[in-house]
């Protein structure tokens, strides 16, 4: 596959974000970029990485194929997630995955025939305060229930929007691809939202309340430790 200068110039623009003789660094990046093209990582998205940044095909595929946030298989426009693992599977995570697989005919990481949904077990979500927790294209729903949950992937397929319980209004997950590899949201709406809830803010909200504070931070403060320093 061609890609067309677009891509090209924005790959350009993420490496040079890099210092010299890094440029490897810009592989992720470089891969969500691609992906926001293709809708997955082709073999012509890893092969145009691979030259891009001078490494092997073999490197970039390690790489595709070690994070799950990489598709190597066209992806649907709305990226399902749900947390399965302890505490959202103690509050019923496992079966809201089990509820929407049945409804949409469809196990883990696969695609609905009309390629609008892809459904995904998610290890970890990090929103144990908000349990059992979905996120469609890495914004999140909260407090999920199996009706909730169905409501939520039917309105995707009927081509509607949810709004999210935090976060920005939903984008698909090529738009969203592009911002993953470094690139503003240009939608006035990505302004909105709010990406803090209650439960997430009640820690500083005790904290302030008894006048608990970190200790200060030294910007200053060298990297690496004196002694570590002179060892070298």
């Amino acid at each position: 596959m061609s890609y067309p200068e677009k891509i090209h110039e924005q790959a350009r623009e993420v490496i040079a974000r890099y210092p010299e003789g890094r440029s490897r660094s810009a592989l992720l990046p470089l891969l969500h970029l691609v992906q926001s093209h293709d809708g997955c990582v082709t073999d012509e998205g890893i092969a145009f990485c691979a030259e891009a940044l001078g490494l092997t095909k073999a490197q970039v595929q390690a790489v595709s194929t070690f994070y799950t946030m990489y598709k190597r298989e066209p992806a649907g426009d709305w990226l399902v997630s749900v947390c399965t693992n302890t505490l959202c599977h103690a509050k019923g995570g496992q079966r809201l995955f089990e509820t929407l697989s049945e409804e949409l005919g469809v196990g883990h990481d696969e695609t609905t025939p009309d390629g609008t949904v892809t459904l995904e077990h998610a290890e970890c979500l990090a929103a144990c305060d908000y349990a059992p927790v979905v996120t469609v294209n890495y914004e999140f729903f909260d407090n999920m229930d199996d009706a909730e949950a169905l409501d939520l992937v039917r309105q995707l397929r009927e081509g509607k929007r949810p709004i999210p319980s935090r976060g920005a209004p939903l984008c698909t997950l090529r738009e969203m691809s592009v911002q993953l590899a470094g690139f503003e949201d240009g939608r006035e709406a990505g302004l909105e939202g709010n990406a803090g809830g209650d439960a997430t803010l009640a820690g500083a909200r005790l904290a302030a309340e008894a006048g608990v504070t970190a200790p200060a931070f030294d910007p200053d403060a060298p990297l690496v430790a004196k002694d570590k320093e002179e060892a070298k």
